[in-house]
């Protein structure tokens, strides 16, 4: 499953060093951990960083279906305070797998990763970008798989 730079920065929000090695590799999503690892810190950085903060109104629209709209002022507040928290503490953006739970449900996740090692957090934000990516994978196959079946009238 060869996929281009540009299917790839759909994947993981933008383009990015990481994007570009990735790219390189005729199965990408399988190697995108072991990718992500072997990365200096500024471009494991970029690659984080590339993903919204939770909470932001500016997002791709993978993001926002992914996010939500919850717009209860005191929970974007909290959120926006945290990720402060959490962009001091750790020098990158909180990146966490949403799976459309309501933002209000990610407060307590990220409370608890403040609570990390940078090491335990490197791993973990890893894991859920790489997940986040998978998930869009998934669901533009089955997309593409319906609107073939819908013009083939099946």
């Amino acid at each position: 499953m060869k996929l281009t730079v540009e299917e790839l920065s759909r994947l993981f929000e933008a383009r990015s060093k990481f994007v570009d090695r990735l790219a390189q590799y005729d199965d990408p999503l399988r190697r995108a951990r072991e990718v992500l690892r072997s990365l200096a810190d500024e471009e494991l950085r970029e690659a984080l960083n590339a993903h919204p903060r939770i909470g932001e109104r500016s997002v791709s629209a993978a993001s926002a279906a992914e996010q939500g709209t919850q717009e209860d002022q005191s929970i974007v507040a909290e959120l926006n305070r945290l990720n402060r928290a959490y962009e001091s503490k750790f020098g990158f953006r909180f990146v966490v797998f949403v799976n459309r739970r309501p933002r209000s449900q990610i407060i307590p996740v990220l409370r608890e990763r403040l609570g990390r090692t940078r090491e335990q957090e490197v791993a973990t934000a890893i894991d859920e970008l790489v997940a986040i990516a998978e998930d869009r994978y998934r669901k533009r196959g089955e997309g593409r798989r319906k609107r073939e079946e819908e013009r083939q009238g099946t």
